[in-house]
């Protein structure tokens, strides 16, 4: 098992280290993920990486490697060290379900433990969320765009290796179809594609010795890329060499509209009518969008999807709402900064529905969870006692965000729908 112990900051063992010397670091404290705002103007966020988070907090422990490291940097007293060797976080998680939607302010992560237990995980906990939500909110937006074209997630070469693998993961959950990285496909179950690149075709004296090789392989039905030299030309070699039995074309450059149209018209010239086309290209949602009225057949998109300049960042923060006193009694505590002003006390969220529309995220403070009328509850348990629901981690738990995420945002109205920069789509009203 390898240690997430170190994927963390150092204030936050610095922390540790002097509320254990104070006598603090016992105190039961409660710990929220929220986000003030939703970034880039979008009208909506989808929640990913929460399966991921919790089989980090489960690695999360120091062993001897992490443990002589810390000593050799002095980042810590060796009575802290000692405390660290026997850590397992043994508190609770709660939070909104992988593949859920939310909005300013929406609790989607809460950590109830002791001090020590629970500031440790900030880092670990914002750098998985942070990362797999901004994902997948770009990649629900292109679904949205693609208006049931599906699209496969295509980024692995824009990215370091391990984001690799979990932006397919988050991706998928937002409603992309499939993944080019084999190791999401191996750990997380996401399903695989991919057939040529460029390279093959160059690799050959003729461009039609590429398509005769790669349809000796792997058959008729598979993707012939025809833009490495004249896309016309190569769309004749690929249906005289598949025949009208061709499974896709796939263009990656040009004038995508202009180029798309005339390959469709020459394709039914061809006797090719099935044959489907997709686009590549550094696509994202508004290049999707404006393909809407082209006859596309699917996408695939990378570049924009995970490489950090095509979307914003979720935001996310982890702040203490509460912890109690000296006497034991719990305590809600905030920060009162100018913009960053927090709201104290524990808290559950629910949407209010109108006939099946999401019309409202309610925040409710409260020591338990309340019933709100008209309204689905969000916050579900996710670790109780340091034990994880197995429901919600694997193959299986990111299998059932995907189905939970496709179920939520068919809840959203209209005007969620806009790629327009604006108001977040339903209100956050806090009661």
């Amino acid at each position: 098992m390898t240690s997430t112990a170190l994927l963390t900051d150092r204030y936050e063992l610095t922390m540790l280290d002097a509320a254990l010397r104070d006598g603090t670091a016992d105190r039961p404290s409660v710990f929220e993920v929220f986000a003030r705002r939703l970034s880039g103007g979008r009208r909506y966020g989808v929640l990913a990486g929460t399966g991921r988070v919790l089989e980090a907090v489960e690695r999360f422990r120091f062993g001897d490697a992490e443990l002589e490291w810390l000593a050799a940097e002095h980042v810590v007293s060796s009575a802290t060290a000692d405390w660290l060797a026997c850590y397992r976080f043994g508190g609770s998680i709660s939070g909104y379900r992988e593949g859920e939607l939310y909005f300013p302010s929406s609790p989607v992560l809460t950590v109830e433990a002791s001090f020590a237990e629970g500031v440790i995980l900030e880092t670990l906990i914002l750098s998985i969320l942070n990362a797999d939500s901004a994902i997948a909110t770009a990649a629900a937006r292109m679904v949205s765009a693609a208006a049931a074209r599906p699209i496969a997630e295509m980024g692995s070469r824009r990215t370091h290796e391990h984001a690799a693998v979990s932006a397919a993961r988050a991706a998928w959950i937002a409603g992309f179809a499939a993944t080019s990285n084999l190791e999401a496909g191996r750990r997380w179950s996401v399903p695989t594609m991919g057939t040529a690149a460029h390279a093959f075709t160059l690799l050959h004296d003729s461009e039609e010795a590429a398509f005769r090789a790669q349809i000796d392989a792997m058959g008729p039905g598979t993707t012939l890329l025809v833009d490495t030299y004249d896309v016309m030309t190569a769309v004749e070699t690929a249906v005289r060499v598949a025949g009208p039995a061709l499974g896709a074309v796939r263009i990656d450059s040009g004038d995508l509209p202009v180029v798309v149209q005339a390959v469709r018209d020459r394709l039914d010239e061809l006797g090719a009518p099935d044959t489907m086309i997709t686009v590549t290209n550094d696509l994202d949602e508004y290049a999707i969008a404006g393909l809407a009225a082209s006859p596309v057949d699917s996408y695939g998109a990378g570049t924009r999807l995970v490489g950090g300049s095509g979307h914003p960042t979720a935001g996310f923060v982890y702040k203490l709402v509460e912890r109690a006193d000296e006497d034991g009694a719990m305590r809600p505590v905030a920060k009162k900064s100018i913009e960053k002003a927090g709201t104290a006390g524990r808290k559950w969220a629910f949407r209010l529905l109108t006939d099946g529309v999401a019309t409202q995220e309610r925040i409710v403070v409260a020591d338990t969870e309340p019933r709100v009328a008209a309204a689905r509850d969000l916050v579900v348990p996710l670790i109780v006692g340091g034990r994880n629901d197995p429901a919600h981690i694997g193959p299986a738990g990111a299998r059932a965000a995907r189905e939970h995420h496709a179920r939520v945002i068919a809840e959203l109205p209209p005007v969620a729908m806009r790629l327009s920069g604006g108001d977040p789509a339903i209100p956050t009203v806090l009661a």
